[in-house]
């Protein structure tokens, strides 16, 4: 991986650091081990947490510190737990707040990690408390995925797939949609999903179907508005 081809900000971001950090953790055997590889990373590798900011590189390096939460020592385990609550939790830099993923969207960096977790929801449930609660924390950086849409009246029902916990009450989201993005007002829960099948309906004020196509996808608004 070409850590220094990952933009960031150029004050704070060390791309070496991811590297040396990320391979640290992995062959970490024993709590002092974990805790340098934690502070290259920690310290400008994937976030800075003494300004409390975060890189996209994090969203790059996710999957790649949980297969350190599932195959590591488990003081590197906790490690990576930590790095990515913080990375999770953290604002990025204006300029550097999202992250292109295999979907082609420019998604924010915390909705990046979000799906990451999400992806390992069954390893992150095994561990107990502490990884309930990150996907706790990961659930509130919803997801949704646009199937099919009907025209209701002034407004459009959107059918598709719900990740994450859509909140109660009319919310802004982004429409992302071949590599743009724009921003809808109003949006709220019609039907939520049912016997975790993840199927949902969302009603969108004041736009037609054929503004929301399958393969779209719908993320917060608030979440591409954080920035450090």
């Amino acid at each position: 991986m070409n850590w220094g081809a990952i933009p960031g900000h150029p004050r704070w971001y060390e791309p070496a650091r991811v590297a040396e950090g990320l391979s640290a953790l992995a062959d970490a055997a024993n709590l002092v081990q974990a805790a340098e590889a934690g502070s290259l990373l920690g310290g400008g590798g994937i976030v800075h947490g003494h300004s409390a900011a975060v890189f996209p590189a994090a969203a790059v390096a996710a999957p790649l510190l949980l297969d350190i939460v599932q195959q590591g020592h488990p003081a590197a385990r906790d490690t990576a737990l930590g790095l990515l609550d913080e990375a999770l939790s953290c604002y990025p830099h204006a300029g550097y707040t999202r992250v292109t993923t295999p979907h082609g969207t420019a998604d924010p960096i915390c909705c990046a990690i979000a799906q990451h977790l999400r992806a390992r929801t069954v390893l992150l449930a095994g561990l107990g408390k502490r990884g309930k609660a990150l996907l706790a924390d990961a659930a509130e950086h919803w997801r949704f995925e646009v199937r099919e849409c009907v025209d209701d009246g002034d407004d459009t029902a959107v059918f598709g797939a719900l990740a994450g916990c859509f909140p109660d009450g009319p919310q802004a989201a982004e429409l992302h949609l071949a590599c743009e993005f724009t921003v809808l007002d109003g949006v709220a829960l019609e039907y939520p999903p049912t016997d975790g099948s993840g199927e949902a309906c969302l009603r969108v004020p004041g736009r037609p179907p054929g503004g929301l196509p399958s393969g779209a996808t719908l993320l917060p608004a608030e979440c591409g508005e954080r920035v450090h």
